[in-house]
């Protein structure tokens, strides 16, 4: 009896190992489906998406999409536009929130909450309810179709919420570490470079990740800051391929591509830093 107990209970989860695997491996194709189209349409002969067959890499491989992205079109200019504001908002917000997270965490100050607070309302409103005072801050400050006044707008908007975070993890962090160093003679910025710094790295690398990923593609804050063609960022270009106008989905493809590689290898190489740091960042009492 109790060999035929343990018999149907294996069959039972034979049968819904089986099933799981079936409906993962459903889910998978319909997540991977999209990414390995867009894979083939890069490789594909042709330019409109009604020259693709439904099954990737049906109607054979080219390069010719690449080579054309290279040699007739801006890519190179829009790929360097995109890599200089993605890098200047990492720096600059990991800079911005690691010092306000400092003296918010380490100082005690008039209107300190208020300010923490006000922060923290700052980050509930989306950041398209106040494009026309972004518009118009930038108009003053001459910051229209400029690299740095797209820069500026990212960064404000990435203040508040890593503000937030960075202090949280600072206040994880003795307050002796600081007092041990003041009374060696460490001044606050010494303090904050030598001792604080390396304990937050890992938030601080993480910081830089997410930094970093969020302008690469973005399209809405760069159509309204970013006018003429030397300014465009990738996402106004290869926006410019699938418009009423134009239908030149393999070139978006392509374009597509080789936007992820040094995307992923980036977070890979970021990845692997961010798991040292969290392996070696240890506070002791």
């Amino acid at each position: 009896m109790r060999y035929m107990y343990t018999e149907e209970l294996n069959k039972t989860r034979t049968f819904n190992t089986v099933v799981l695997c079936i409906f993962l491996l459903i889910v998978t194709c319909f997540v991977l489906y999209p990414l390995v189209y867009c894979v083939s349409a890069a490789f594909s002969p042709g330019s409109s998406i009604s020259d693709m067959a439904i099954i990737p890499f049906f109607r054979g491989v080219t390069t010719e999409h690449f080579t054309h992205l290279f040699k007739n079109t801006d890519y190179p200019l829009w790929f360097r536009n995109t890599l200089f504001i993605a890098i200047a908002t990492s720096l600059f917000t990991v800079l911005v929130a690691s010092l306000a997270a400092y003296v918010f965490s380490r100082f005690y100050f008039t209107f300190k909450k208020s300010m923490m607070m006000s922060l923290l309302i700052l980050q509930i409103f989306p950041s398209f309810v106040g494009m026309i005072a972004i518009y118009v801050i930038l108009y003053r400050l001459g910051g229209l179709d400029r690299l740095w006044g797209l820069v500026l707008v990212y960064l404000a908007g990435n203040i508040p919420y890593n503000t937030w975070l960075v202090k949280s993890y600072i206040d994880t962090i003795p307050i002796s570490l600081d007092e041990a160093a003041r009374i060696d003679g460490a001044n606050n910025m010494r303090i904050f470079f030598t001792i604080i710094l390396p304990v937050v790295k890992p938030i601080l690398i993480f910081l830089a990740i997410v930094s970093f990923t969020a302008p690469w593609m973005d399209f809405i804050f760069p159509k309204m800051v970013l006018r003429s063609p030397e300014n465009q960022t990738l996402a106004l270009g290869l926006f410019s391929f699938v418009t009423d106008r134009k239908n030149e989905f393999t070139n978006f493809a392509a374009g597509s591509v080789i936007v992820s590689v040094p995307f992923v290898v980036f977070f890979i190489i970021t990845q692997k830093m961010l798991v040292t740091a969290l392996g070696g960042a240890m506070v002791k009492e």
